[in-house]
């Protein structure tokens, strides 16, 4: 357990997600709190890690960590033992501070006791995400003190400085990462742990109550706070001008992971110019940025998604009566979409300073290789559910979807997937569709969005008598983002017994008269629930219970059981083709002869293929695991 176990003063290499945890852990961090999500997850997930490695070892960790219900829970419980004095820490994604932002902006009024740092993991691009938002927006919304890392040294450095800043200014951090930064893997220089409190004490105080008269009284202590924020961004070591070796009159401003890019282009086009590094970008170093803006004639802004850097540098030129030219975004320079690439960096350089681009020439591939988009894992019972579904399902019907490794249901040949919005939507969706037309609804929800954010709208399913089937895909953990547990879960995130809460029965508290619970791996029964589901009036919710395969099977694995493989009886196969073009499990593939075959070392066993098959050509392959 290197990250925990090595000696003060050595370098290791990390993610700077796990540099994040450590530089939590050197602040002496006492409660740790998220809701999994990609790109943020191994932050949280290094805290899991140690908790479950010290106590096997036999020892208390120093600290208190949970995977909360979903990331508004996971602030208002990190808020709560801040305000008791603790030092806390809320990691999530992007979207997830959304959710969250209810607290967020009332928080930022009442302030803070001990230090709390918020990590929000922003995602451009959409690598694991339905939108490519800009949290940064959320710093300036909320007069939250924002800072932004730009590698895995960084990142653990500032997570430790921002507890002190925090606790200085009596508000939030907000510490702004992006996946690529979260992802990427670097050397860390470690520094002594500073010895958590491990308990607080709450004081009362009237303050911390914002009623209209309260914050109308907190709103000037902020803004005064955040005004002191911008001395501490002018004399903090992440903001520096980084001059070049001869006198120039061109600058460039980057933050986060586009200053690495910048280093790299600078390096490549061999060309002059000063950098002002920008780490703390809520508030702007203001006297940095006017010292840049007095001793240069054209200023290049490059920051990945929204011209937020872009936007303020033109108000504080207006301000100074500069006539410095700016490019960027609104000069057509860069773009707001996705994530930049050195590649990227470089070509706009080189056409802004007119050098010769020496990446320039594009090479294609004399092989063209072919598109391999994500799939349901083979064995996935989300794929017998949705199997199930579609075959129960007139003509017609809508499948409002969700969050999660089901989303992928939406790729043929399943196609159940027509709407998503965000985390429990899919419920909500179903009641509207339901008023707004004729046509049959179900919808899919997996077990931890359920506990996340779909049941008020299964609510106001039964409130209102809508006529809907929502589905609950419970395969007993929060799969896609790494099998982090849940309240459905017998486990919490620090490995001890936690009590589980069983869907079914947190439905039928809701209201809901008709339940029912199903086996997905028995095709035949569940198609026949489904069908009975769509023939209720009213809202009918179906429980689809099994584990995901890959705990199954590691579960098997553990116990010394076989899992079969399955094969295919060439001369009983009729290549009706529906293993592939019906079901669509990876495992199956054409041969060169057009024959159906399974991959034996993608089979995972479910034998689900074998209810399918009308000619009974599908078998477990004898003497074979």
């Amino acid at each position: 357990m290197e990250i925990i176990e090595s000696r003060p003063e050595k370098t290791i290499l990390l993610l700077g997600n796990e540099a994040i945890t450590r530089g939590a852990l050197e602040a002496g961090v006492d409660v740790a709190t998220t809701y999994p999500g990609t790109p943020s997850s191994e932050i949280a997930d290094t805290f899991s890690i140690i908790a479950k490695y010290l106590k096997k070892k036999g020892d208390k960790p120093s600290f208190y960590f949970e995977y909360s219900t979903n990331e508004k829970v996971a602030l208002e419980f990190a808020a709560a033992a801040s305000f008791a004095g603790l030092r806390s820490l809320t990691c999530m994604k992007h979207v997830g501070l959304n959710v969250a932002s209810d607290v967020f902006m009332t928080y930022l009024y009442v302030g803070c006791k001990g230090g709390h740092v918020i990590i929000s993991a922003d995602d451009p691009s959409c690598h694991s995400s339905q939108n490519e938002q800009d949290n940064r927006y959320f710093g300036l919304f909320g007069n939250a003190p924002t800072l932004e890392p730009t590698t895995p040294q960084e990142a653990k450095e500032m997570t430790r400085i921002s507890f002190e800043i925090s606790e200085e200014l009596k508000l939030p951090i907000l510490l702004r990462t992006t996946t690529r930064l979260n992802h990427a893997r670097g050397p860390v220089k470690l520094l002594n742990p500073r010895k958590p409190k491990g308990k607080g004490y709450f004081e009362k105080d009237p303050m911390l109550v914002p009623v209209p008269s309260v914050a109308r009284a907190k709103h000037p202590v902020l803004l005064k706070a955040i005004k002191q924020a911008e001395k501490i961004s002018d004399e903090s070591p992440f903001n520096e001008i980084i001059d070049s070796n001869k006198p120039t009159t061109t600058g460039i401003v980057t933050s986060g992971v586009s200053f690495n890019y910048v280093r790299e282009a600078i390096d490549d086009l061999n060309i002059n110019v000063k950098i002002l590094k920008i780490g703390m970008t809520h508030p702007l170093p203001r006297k940095l940025c006017e010292k840049l803006i007095k001793s240069c004639k054209k200023i290049i802004i490059v920051e990945e998604l929204e011209p937020i850097l872009e936007n303020q540098f033109k108000a504080i030129a207006y301000d100074n009566r500069s006539d410095v030219e700016i490019y960027g975004k609104s000069t057509g320079h860069f773009s707001r979409l996705y994530e930049y690439t050195p590649d990227i960096v470089t070509g706009v350089l080189s056409k802004i300073f007119d050098v010769k681009n020496p990446f320039s020439k594009h090479i294609e591939p004399k092989l063209k290789l072919p598109s391999r988009p994500p799939a349901l894992c083979p064995g996935c019972p989300h794929r017998a559910t949705y199997f199930a579904a579609k075959k129960a399902s007139p003509k017609g019907t809508v499948y409002p979807t969700d969050i999660g490794c089901y989303t992928l249901g939406k790729a043929p040949p399943l196609e159940m997937a027509d709407l998503l919005l965000c985390m429990g939507s899919n419920a909500g969706m179903a009641c509207g569709l339901a008023v707004a037309t004729d046509q049959k609804i179900i919808s899919f929800m997996g077990d931890s969005t359920f506990f996340h954010s779909g049941i008020p709208p299964i609510i106001d399913a039964v409130h209102h008598n809508h006529d809907v089937v929502i589905t609950v895909l419970d395969n007993r953990t929060t799969a896609m983002t790494g099998h982090q547990p849940h309240p459905g879960t017998e486990y919490d995130g620090m490995g001890r017994p936690a009590k589980s809460i069983k869907v079914e029965d947190v439905v039928k508290g809701l209201g809901v008269e008709d339940v029912k619970v199903t086996d997905p791996n028995n095709i035949k029964k569940t198609t026949e629930i489904f069908k009975q589901a769509l023939d209720f009036k009213g809202p009918s919710v179906v429980v689809s219970k099994s584990p995901c395969i890959l705990l199954e099977n590691r579960a098997k694995r553990k116990a010394g059981s076989t899992i079969p493989v399955y094969v295919i009886d060439q001369e009983k196969c009729k290549q009706c083709k529906l293993c592939i073009s019906g079901f669509g499990c990876p495992a199956f593939y054409f041969a060169d002869d057009d024959s159906i075959h399974i991959d034996e070392q993608q089979c995972n066993g479910c034998g689900n293929c074998v209810q399918i098959c009308a000619f009974e050509a599908i078998s477990v392959k004898k003497g074979g695991e």
